[in-house]
């Protein structure tokens, strides 16, 4: 989408996991239909690790749930159960980051693509959703 990198910062309802990514101002974000990101509505963009930063003590709030291929870790807050970021099993190299979690003013455009976590194999093999990892979005269509 946009090329233009800005920071944008965010974390959870409770204010004690708190993050920023530097990532464009219009993205690309992925509405996903697998068991766990049904339930919880979740709505993501995925960045490369190297352009999110964790806030200071933020990580001594967090917790981790797997299932499945144990692949994704599904970071969620431990005081207030708000998961504003994951590691997705799409993006091994990359991070989740919960749009709604995303504090106002930063976020131009957001275009949601549908992503079929239900019959993850074929989905992941039609979407382009691996490049979204990739350093400057080489390869992002």
């Amino acid at each position: 989408m946009d090329g233009d990198s800005v920071v944008h910062l965010g974390g959870c309802h409770c204010k004690h996991v708190r993050w920023q990514v530097e990532a464009p101002s219009s993205v690309v974000a992925w509405s996903c239909n697998c068991s766990d990101c049904s339930m919880r509505g979740n709505i993501h963009f995925i960045v490369p690790s190297s352009k999110f930063k964790l806030a200071a003590d933020s990580d001594k709030f967090l917790t981790t749930y797997t299932f499945g291929t144990h692949t994704a870790k599904h970071t969620f807050c431990k005081i207030c159960g708000i998961t504003s970021f994951y590691f997705p099993r799409s993006n091994p190299d990359g991070v989740a980051v919960t749009v709604k979690c995303v504090d106002a003013g930063t976020l131009a455009h957001v275009e949601i693509r549908h992503f079929d976590g239900r019959n993850w194999e074929s989905s992941y093999g039609q979407t382009s959703i691996a490049s979204f990892s990739k350093s400057d979005n080489e390869g992002q269509t």
